[in-house]
C-alpha cells in the first residue's frame, strides 16, 4: 500500500478489531503468478499475537502450495468514495477512504481434527447471533465427512501493513461534513472517521 505516515495503523489490538469485524479475507500466494481465494477467517483470541484461523476448499491448498511459503492475507474494512462536493469550494480531487490490513505469514496445516474443531469454532462463531442456530455437532458424522473436502491452518502473522485512510488530511470542520454525507449511507466507516477524530 501507498507509503503515508499519517494514515499508518501501528496497534495490533486496531488490527484485531479490524479482523472481528471483517472476517471475509482475500489471501494471496506467489506461485506460478499470483493465486488469490476468499474465505472467512477467525482470529484467535488466546494468542496475544495476531493469529488467524480458517480453512481452503480443496483443491485451492495445492494451487496456492499451502504451508510451503509466505502469504498475504488481506482484510477490508469500511471503505467509500469521498466526493470533492463536501469540501471548500475550489477543493476538486475526489477520494477514496478505507481501513485496510495486510497480513504476512506462512500458515501452518491443521490436523484432520484440529480442522473440524476449526471448522466447529468457525460455525459456532458466525451461527451465535441467530435465533435458531445450528451447530457442526449436530450431525457429527456426516459433517466429518465433509469436512474432508477442507484444510484447516492457522497463520501467525509474521507482519502487517495497515492503513486508516480517514479524511485525516482535511481540517476538522472539512472532516465533520465527510463524515455526515459518509453517515448517511456508510455508517460503519462513518463510525471509524469519527473514531480517528476522538483519538487524533
Amino acid at each position: 500500500m501507498r507509503h503515508t505516515p499519517r494514515y499508518l495503523m501501528t496497534d495490533a489490538g486496531q488490527v484485531k478489531e479490524l479482523i472481528r469485524h471483517h472476517p471475509w479475507a482475500t489471501f494471496v500466494s506467489p506461485v506460478a503468478g499470483l493465486v488469490a481465494s476468499h474465505y472467512p477467517v477467525l482470529l484467535d483470541e488466546l494468542s496475544d499475537d495476531i493469529v488467524i484461523l480458517s480453512h481452503f476448499g480443496r483443491p485451492d491448498d495445492q494451487l496456492h502450495e499451502l504451508g510451503a511459503h509466505e502469504m498475504l492475507v488481506i482484510i477490508q474494512g469500511p471503505h467509500d468514495y469521498v466526493s470533492p462536493s463536501w469540501y471548500a469550494p475550489g477543493d476538486l480531487v475526489p477520494t477514496w477512504n478505507h481501513v485496510t490490513a495486510h497480513l504476512y505469514g506462512t500458515p501452518e496445516i491443521l490436523s484432520e481434527d484440529e480442522n473440524y474443531e476449526m471448522l466447529s469454532l468457525l460455525t459456532d462463531h458466525f451461527e451465535q447471533e441467530h435465533p435458531h442456530a445450528r451447530s457442526l455437532a449436530e450431525d457429527e458424522a456426516g459433517t466429518r465427512r465433509i469436512a474432508k473436502g477442507t484444510v484447516g491452518l492457522r497463520l501467525r502473522v509474521a507482519r502487517f501493513d495497515a492503513r486508516a485512510k480517514l479524511s485525516q488530511n482535511k481540517p476538522a470542520e472539512v472532516r465533520e461534513n465527510v463524515t455526515a454525507h459518509i453517515a448517511a449511507h456508510n455508517p460503519a466507516l462513518a463510525q471509524a472517521m469519527r473514531a480517528v477524530e476522538v483519538s487524533g
